[in-house]
């Protein structure tokens, strides 16, 4: 008989028993996932680690007797745990929330939503996404190996985007003017702060950005607004119809897909509805095809660490249409499973480190734009 696989043992610390009883619900139906014990406040979460150090945490910021980002950083500092903060998200509290994953907080996630089984399924997908990506992630630069993990069904990009057939993008290359550089940025686990060490590194008059980070409704604005402070160049949530410009930065909302249009030579950003694609809502392989369709080797592809594989296919889209295509290497990784997936299937012309990552940018934006590594 075939040993039974370990499942990802999960503590929940919150100090709602209807969310402690919800979110165990849904971690316990997922058949990677189990959760270990529950906590309604950081003393009684300490006592359950003593007994027992789980694989992940989901811890709320809001807490009697200890707030959760005090305890956060206790953690952090004494027992590192893989930590995903789930809050009620509240545009007051998204700073709060900043300050959590700066203070090594994996992810973020809304406690779920039950109103309707559309939104209880989303919570769902969403909230086993982050407890398997954050028992994957490294802490401190020390991985260590995590439960093997079941693969789930996902749409693609066809359900916002439709591909191209071969004549019509070999038409569309032929005929693509030469315009203004774009570079189009994914990343998701551990890509917060990758995306901030990015960016801070760029000069005021960086090529055009435009950015999908997985990470949920509100939350993106505090983020770029965050960045904004912290870079030479403007970093915003994106608006349907913002213009792409050399010198800004567009970061997706949360819960709405990204797509590149072009008029001329003049790039601006739709903001759409639809499907979850690659069980992400923005998705990265939604940016990227659109990239690759309107842009190609007008158009850099870059992608960072995260979970799962959105944005390989997309990657490997914007390499053929002559897009030159980057992936982050597998040391500076929190999780190295998009840019793995990509490399494997041979999207990314170029692996490098994180701290590269700023230079091939700004390289790129002065070389020609042949799509070939400059």
């Amino acid at each position: 008989m075939a040993a039974t696989r370990r499942k990802i043992r999960v503590l929940i610390v919150d100090d709602s028993a209807s969310v402690r009883m919800t979110l165990s619900e849904i971690i316990d139906s997922d058949p990677d996932l189990e959760v270990m014990a529950t906590a309604a406040d950081p003393y009684v979460a300490v006592e359950r680690i003593r007994q027992e150090v789980p694989d992940v945490m989901f811890l709320d910021i809001e807490l009697p007797r200890m707030d959760g980002l005090t305890f956060l950083r206790k953690i952090m500092s004494q027992r590192p745990i893989p930590v995903v903060i789930c809050s009620s998200l509240a545009e007051a509290g998204s700073e709060t929330l900043m300050q959590a994953l700066e203070a090594g907080a994996i992810d973020v996630v809304a406690k779920p939503r039950v109103d309707t089984t559309q939104f209880l399924q989303e919570s769902r997908m969403r909230i086993c996404d982050a407890a398997k990506a954050a028992a994957h992630a490294k802490l401190r630069g020390v991985h260590k190996p995590a439960p093997a993990l079941t693969v789930e069904a996902k749409l693609t990009a066809d359900a916002i985007i439709p591909p191209h057939s071969e004549a019509r993008a070999a038409s569309v290359r032929a005929k693509q003017p030469q315009t203004d550089p774009i570079i189009c940025i994914g990343a998701s686990t551990g890509g917060t702060e990758a995306l901030r060490e990015v960016l801070e590194k760029l000069p005021a008059a960086s090529p055009a950005i435009i950015i999908v980070q997985h990470m949920p409704e509100k939350f993106t604005g505090a983020f770029a607004r965050r960045l904004n402070g912290l870079c030479a160049i403007e970093v915003k949530e994106a608006e349907d119809g913002d213009v792409v410009q050399a010198g800004r930065a567009l970061i997706a909302p949360g819960n709405q897909h990204m797509v590149l249009h072009r008029a001329g030579s003049r790039y601006t950003v739709n903001i759409v509805d639809g499907p979850h694609v690659s069980r992400h809502r923005p998705s990265v392989d939604v940016m990227f095809r659109s990239a690759s369709q309107v842009a190609g080797r007008n158009a850099m592809g870059v992608i960072l660490t995260g979970m799962g594989d959105d944005g390989a296919r997309g990657l490997l889209e914007m390499r053929q249409a002559g897009s030159y295509t980057i992936a982050q290497d597998e040391e500076s990784c929190v999780v190295f499973g998009m840019p793995k997936e990509a490399i494997q299937r041979g999207a990314a012309a170029k692996i490098v480190p994180l701290h590269r990552v700023a230079a091939e940018i700004e390289t790129y934006g002065r070389a020609p734009r042949t799509g070939a590594a400059p």
